[in-house]
Parts: structure tokens; sequence; C-alpha cells
């Protein structure tokens, strides 16, 4: 297997939009428990058009996983350090993908100074991040009914790696 996590370009978007309508559909069906007004709603936007709008934001960073030329994984940061999308396909889950996208990201995210990255997981990718080191600090609803966890992990300037000693989601006692 080739892994290769690349910045995604516009070109990327109908194979990115595939990824993230089989993984929702197919891997996150805790979340969505076959409902069809959830699961239209959470794909709703899920077009080659808008991730293509998202890939081509300045204030985003986006990447795709490729394997053997097929786009398997995609990952979205804002500049606001929320890890907005991590999804694979199915068939490339527990091969590392996900590590390696996440991995990207939170470099990404300490090249930007961003010192602590946020995202809402599904209950399918829970154990996933907290694995990682990431917090859970509790439910949040998303707009389309599905409860998600919101986790955070403090990152070291320049490391990717989470900052040792106690854990802060934010200086703002230290102003």
């Amino acid at each position: 297997m080739s892994l290769e996590i690349r910045i995604a370009a516009s070109t990327d978007a109908f194979a990115a939009c595939n990824v993230l309508r089989r993984s929702i559909s197919e891997c996150c069906v805790l979340d969505h428990r076959n409902d069809a007004a959830i699961l239209n709603a959470w794909l709703g936007n899920k077009t080659p058009h808008m991730v293509a709008s998202w890939f081509g934001s300045p204030t985003n960073f986006s990447l795709v996983a490729v394997i053997e030329g097929e786009v398997v994984g995609v990952a979205l940061l804002t500049g606001a350090g929320k890890l907005a999308l991590c999804y694979l396909l199915p068939e490339a889950r527990g091969k590392g993908v996900g590590r390696a996208l996440l991995a990207k990201m939170e470099e990404q995210a300490c090249a930007w100074g961003v010192k602590a990255l946020q995202l809402h997981s599904t209950a399918s990718g829970a154990s996933f991040f907290a694995a990682r080191g990431y917090v859970d600090s509790g439910k949040v609803r998303s707009p389309y009914g599905v409860d998600t966890s919101f986790f955070w992990k403090q990152l070291a300037a320049g490391s990717g790696e989470p900052v040792a000693g106690r854990k802060r989601f934010c200086n703002c006692n230290n102003l």
C-alpha cells in the first residue's frame, strides 16, 4: 500500500465528496441510525460544488489521502483551529490513513500557531480521537440532529504533540 497525503485541489472535489457521503452513510450508522431525515440533512451540503468551495477557501487547509491513485480520505482544518472534516472510505479504515491525515492536520495547526485543536466527533469516531490524546468535553447536538462529542487537544508549538502537564482549552485567565 502506497499512501500519499497531499493538499486537496478543486479537481479532488468529486472523489472527496464520494468519501464523505460513503463514510457518513456506511460508517456512521451509530449516529444516524438509518433515519432518512437525519441522513438527508447530514448529506445535504456534501456535493462536489460545496466541497470544491471548502477546498478553495483561503481560511481552510484541506488534505486528501490517496492510495493507488484513489482518494480514500479527506480532512479539513479551519483557520480557527477546528478539524471540520476527517473522513475515510469504509475500506480504508484500520490502515493508518486516519492517523496520517490527523498528524498532518496537527502539524498545520501548530504551523498556524493554533494552541488547541477542536472537533465534533461522531460516536463512530470518538474512540479514534480519544486514542490520539483528544479530551472528550461533552455532547453537542449537530444541526442535522446527531449528538456529537466535543473533543479538543492542546498542542505544543511546532510539534503537533500534546502539551505536557495540565491541559487547558484556553489561556484566557492569563491575560
